[in-house]
């Protein structure tokens, strides 16, 4: 393989920018310069720019534009979410249900709220395949719950969760204990990873508070949005001018919210297309990777992102394999990238009841929009003989019979 070579598939960490996107975003880049809150002609053409984006965004969502909330992408919109809503709600809730499978943005505010705010939270479990069932969910529930946040779909292990049956539930447990809708506990989701390969209508799903972000969808980096339902309500964390809604308050980033909104409109646009084409790519990875000896899928094979591989091959560890594919061009994850500096194995693939030494072995690879088949037929001749090689250095040797 040539130096110059690169293959890239690694979209759930980041993607590239659609160029489509980048055209966009321009004029907001130089030209359109001005502070969407001045009131002079520059502002208003900067307001014009950020109130059309947000009807955008708001329309993708099935959403009103006052229920759009901009932020710096999804890490932010976890923590509006989970701050705003305990914090808000804490003289008569303190209590908060998640899963044992949320990105670090979601479970790091829950565990310092319980730390150092005086909250209790419980853990749904999921099974070996990764999923969470909405009677474990509504079993954790209690008069106390502020807040519950399932992931939509998993950014390790690509599992996707029964949200609107959760959602449903939730409801039903409230109107038995004679709530309001609009009172909690509310339910928040994560969709980042899920923006690109599903629809998501708020209303259909049952969420009260959602997180996208363009990082995943050949979007801008460093912009998202949390979608509010009307009636439910969030201390703000960030203070100052009171923009947004006075839910997060700065300077909104005009050029970054025009590309966002333009790479939601282009993902709608691809969605039916592009599903079926990563699917056939990521069923021909998996079958090609499960041809190599001890080796396994992580998450569920057919409630699956349609991007997603996640494999655990045993006997090596999964880093040493990811800088040896670095080295011919890959480019390939293990577990998530917003961890990577993190040498303890994933606690997704730890979730799923596999051993420390078994999860220390996964390799996720993730498609995009410019994945293509020669790129897989590549990576899958040139892995088996990394494995073979990582095994021999190995002192590990796991029988694979307790893993299956």
């Amino acid at each position: 393989m040539s130096d110059k070579t690169e293959i890239y598939l690694d979209y759930a960490a980041a993607t590239p920018i659609d160029p489509r996107v980048l055209e966009a975003m321009k004029p907001y880049l130089a030209d359109v310069f001005g502070n969407p809150s001045s009131l002079h002609a520059a502002g208003r053409s900067a307001k014009i720019a950020l109130d059309d984006a947000r009807d955008a965004v708001a329309g993708f969502l099935g959403a009103k534009a006052s229920e759009i909330v901009f932020t710096s992408g999804g890490t932010e919109s976890d923590n509006l979410a989970i701050f705003g809503a305990a914090r808000q709600n804490k003289k008569n809730y303190g209590h908060l249900v998640t899963t044992t499978i949320e990105h670090h943005a979601v479970l790091n505010p829950i565990e310092h709220l319980v730390k150092n705010e005086g909250f209790v939270a419980d853990y749904v479990k999921v099974n070996r395949a990764g999923l969470v069932s909405p009677e474990d969910v509504v079993s954790k529930l209690t008069e106390k719950t502020v807040l519950v946040s399932v992931i939509f779909a998993n950014n390790e292990i690509g599992t996707i969760q029964p949200i609107v049956e959760i959602g449903k539930a939730i409801v039903r447990w409230k109107k038995d204990c004679g709530r309001k809708p609009a009172e909690p506990p509310y339910l928040h989701t994560d969709a980042c990873q899920a923006a690109g390969a599903f629809r998501l209508d708020v209303n259909e799903l049952g969420v009260d508070l959602l997180t996208i972000n363009g990082s995943k969808i050949c979007g801008p980096k460093g912009v998202g949005c949390l979608y509010v339902r009307t009636g439910v309500r969030l201390e703000p964390q960030i203070l100052g001018g009171g923009q947004e809604w006075r839910l997060r308050s700065g300077t909104e980033n005009v050029a970054g919210i025009v590309g966002f909104a333009k790479a939601l409109e282009l993902a709608a646009v691809l969605r039916e297309e592009e599903n079926a084409r990563l699917t056939a790519l990521r069923d021909k990875a998996i079958a090609g990777l499960l041809k190599i000896p001890k080796s396994f899928l992580n998450g569920d094979a057919d409630k699956r992102l349609p991007n997603n591989v996640n494999v655990t091959i045993l006997d090596i560890e999964g880093e040493a394999m990811v800088l040896y594919l670095d080295e011919q061009g890959f480019r390939v994850s293990t577990g998530s990238a917003c961890t990577s500096a993190n040498l303890e194995p994933s606690h997704v693939i730890r979730a799923l009841g596999l051993p420390y030494e078994a999860a220390h072995g996964s390799l996720r690879l993730t498609l995009g929009r410019w994945s293509k088949e020669e790129d897989i037929d590549k990576l899958l001749a040139v892995l088996p003989p990394i494995v073979e090689k990582l095994r021999k250095l190995s002192p590990v040797r796991l029988d694979e019979k307790h893993y299956a």
